[in-house]
């Protein structure tokens, strides 16, 4: 053998060169175990010029995992291919959880620029991954002798979902179409961060500036004293500003007498990303609309609804469309009932006018303060948000025994956060809760639940436990006042806080099928069941306590609540399904081409008869949940109403238990749905729960519309 003689320069250079490879290692917090409490992220250390390099690495490592994997010489079974995938690429998890959370609550133009650095990085890795045919033969090897292998029901579900995920992500397609399919991947995901960037600064760059104190007659003291504050952040003391952000603009055209203004505001918002200026949003639909349909045909769909739906417990279009429009018929017949009640309304305030969009909010709070003697305003003062998280938190201990310790100390990426020690009834830990309330410019619109860690057993037998968030838009305390909460951002917050618990009350063992990694249509069933508790007089009494006075709120207020409580319910409904209907009507189109989205918005609705008194919940523009946020929701906006037929059910078995703290069915359900994540299908986990299909009569009920 030859010896290969090195200068001993060369030696010294190389050392050297490790050795400040190895020092710029340990000073990215993402290569290195988490030195803080419980493992949570070190925001306080990870600075954005860490991410890039974390990605990077993290994808290498992964691909290094992957390479083990595949090049095995033995037969592939469970624990050497399905079980080691999935505790592969750990270091790449851990990133882009804490990437794109904060890219969404706390973001900056670094970091939105990193994204789209990020995204066809990530697009190009899970591609490389899905169509990886080493590693598929080996899936499917395993796959295809499932019925002889001795899997209990958590592996079986893990084999099933992962051999089907490869499938869907194009694996037993011929070389030429997985090139195409790589192409519209990485297309599709740059073109869903430009429509949340869009959205975003449409949403930061409007201002409605008031100069004139009389133009703001009618509006609450807090909702002004808000915007004296907004305006003093923008340097503009003396004035009053409200934004595109929910907790401004809704109150102003709840309460604002000034009709034009309110109408200013109102086309302000739903004209968002539809201004012809850089951040137009059309052009980005009509791209993403026919790539979506591009990718779908690829994969052997005619439509994205259908590729989408096959892995939803809908499975089809039509069954999504029958859901629909079974709850469109009673809701747009309630609908035109309550225009009707709010043009007698202004006719009887001496109007000369016909109800507009922008009118609803306004004179419907009238027609509510006649009917039911309530205003929000009487009742916000008892919706502080402290005591409200509170009541949420409550619940949780009444129905599964949980407590929420408030932690100090911590990491924090924003000093607004809050975190909470979640243990069981028994002591044990059940994870970390942080939660982020206010608006800000960099936050994204909404609320939201996500994991920053999701439960697991470790390879070594390990339990760990979830790291979850609440992010939510409500409004910063103004004045001398608390943040004090409108009823609607209660229900909100015990939304979100469902999702959180769905997270948190985990047992699986493998990361693919834990916690909130179920299907679409499914994961919204814990979060919408929490909201019935928010309206509950026996709830209403724990946490509705006066901000000045801790004064229980006063039996007749929550009676006044529970009368009213279905009241503007065709409204509410109808702009939901207008939404859910429009997203369907996008994705259910076979054939490509130039796509004129206003047109197309509004032969929609004209199909559906929408009445030109209301407008979609979002419109086309601003329709983050199917045009964002990965895809999440395209074709799936329907699900919270699929869901609503599972939460209403569920909450029955409460009723007829005798006991909306039934002991019985709140162990039931936390045994069989929020333990179990994706580990059976899930109508079964229904079904184990409930012990029968779900009726739709409880949710017609629920909002008065039967």
């Amino acid at each position: 053998m030859k010896k290969l003689l090195i200068p001993l320069a060369v030696i010294c250079l190389l050392a050297s060169c490790e050795k400040q490879e190895k020092k710029l290692t340990m000073m990215n917090p993402f290569f290195e175990a988490y030195n803080t409490p419980f493992e949570v992220p070190p925001f306080d250390k990870i600075l954005n010029k860490h991410y890039l390099p974390a990605f990077e690495e993290g994808i290498k490592q992964h691909n290094a995992e992957i390479k083990i994997i595949t090049d095995k010489t033995i037969a592939p079974d469970f624990v050497n291919t399905i079980e080691a995938l999935d505790y592969s690429g750990s270091l790449l998890t851990s990133v882009n959880h804490v990437f794109s959370n904060l890219k969404e609550a706390f973001t900056n133009d670094s970091l939105q620029e990193i994204a789209r650095k990020v995204a066809p990085l990530l697009s190009h890795h899970s591609d490389e991954v899905n169509l990886n045919e080493k590693l598929f033969a080996r899936v499917k090897g395993v796959y295809d002798c499932r019925n002889s292998l001795k899997l209990n029901q958590e592996q079986s579900r893990l084999l099933e979902e992962t051999y089907k995920r490869f499938v869907r992500g194009g694996a037993n397609l011929p070389e030429a179409k997985k090139l195409e399919l790589k192409k519209v991947n990485e297309e599709l995901s740059l073109l869903d961060l430009t429509f949340g960037d869009n959205m975003l600064a449409e949403t930061n760059s409007y201002k409605m500036v008031i100069d004139h104190k009389e133009d703001l007659s009618g509006l609450p003291e807090s909702v002004i004293t808000g915007a004296a504050e907004e305006a003093k952040a923008l340097k503009m003391e003396g004035k009053w500003v409200f934004t595109l952000q929910k907790p401004s603009w809704i109150p102003f055209v709840t309460y604002a007498k000034n009709r034009t203004l309110r109408e200013k505001i109102y086309k302000a918002m739903f004209n968002r990303g539809n201004n012809g200026n850089e951040h137009d949003n059309k052009p980005v639909i009509n791209k993403l609309v026919n790539l979506r349909l591009q990718k779908a045909n690829i994969m052997g769909f005619d439509s994205w609804s259908a590729y989408v739906l096959d892995d939803c417990m809908a499975k089809t279009s039509a069954n999504v469309y029958k859901l629909l429009y079974q709850v469109w018929t009673p809701a747009i017949k309630r609908a035109k009932e309550e225009a009707q009640d709010i043009q007698n309304m202004i006719a009887k305030e001496g109007g000369h006018f016909k109800l507009e969009s922008w009118d609803w909010w306004y004179y419907a709070e009238k027609v509510r303060k006649e009917k039911y003697d309530l205003d929000e305003e009487q009742i916000r003062p008892y919706f502080e948000l402290n005591n409200v998280r509170e009541g949420a938190f409550s619940v949780a201990n009444k129905l599964y025994s949980l407590t929420f310790t408030r932690l100090k100390n911590m990491p924090l990426y924003h000093p607004e956060c809050e975190v909470y020690e979640v243990k069981d009834g028994d002591g044990s830990e059940m994870g970390i809760l942080y939660m982020d309330f206010f608006t800000r410019s960099s936050k994204k619109g909404g609320a939201w639940m996500t994991n920053y860690r999701e439960q697991s057993v470790s390879a070594d037998g390990k339990t760990i436990r979830p790291v979850v968030s609440v992010t939510c838009n409500f409004s910063k305390p103004a004045g001398d006042q608390p943040a004090l909460l409108s009823f609607d951002e209660v229900e909100t917050l015990f939304h979100e806080f469902g999702h959180s618990l769905h997270g948190l009350l985990s047992q699986c063992h493998y990361t693919g099928v834990s916690g909130t990694n179920v299907a679409r249509d499914f994961v919204e069933l814990p979060s919408q069941v929490m909201e019935h508790w928010a309206s509950e007089p026996e709830v209403l009494r724990i946490y509705a306590k006066h901000y000045k006075t801790g004064e229980v709120i006063p039996q007749n207020l929550v009676d006044k609540i529970v009368k009213a409580g279905k009241f503007n319910q065709g409204f509410a409904t109808v702009e939901y399904l207008a939404a859910a209907i429009l997203d369907m009507d996008y994705h259910t189109v076979t054939k490509g081409g130039d796509i004129d989205v206003e047109q197309f918005e509004k032969n929609s609705m004209e199909k559906a008869g929408l009445i030109p008194e209301i407008i979609p919940r979002y419109k086309s523009t601003y329709f983050a949940h199917t045009f964002s946020g990965g895809g999440e929701y395209s074709s799936g906006y329907y699900s919270y109403l699929w869901a609503q037929v599972l939460d209403c059910d569920t909450f029955q078995a409460f009723k007829e238990a005798g006991s909306i703290f039934d002991p019985k069915v709140a162990k039931s359900f936390r045994t069989n749905v929020l333990e179990r994540g994706g580990t059976d299908e899930a109508m079964k986990l229904y079904l184990n729960f409930r012990g029968k299909e779900p009726s739709i009569e409880p949710l017609l009920k629920s909002r008065g519309l039967n």
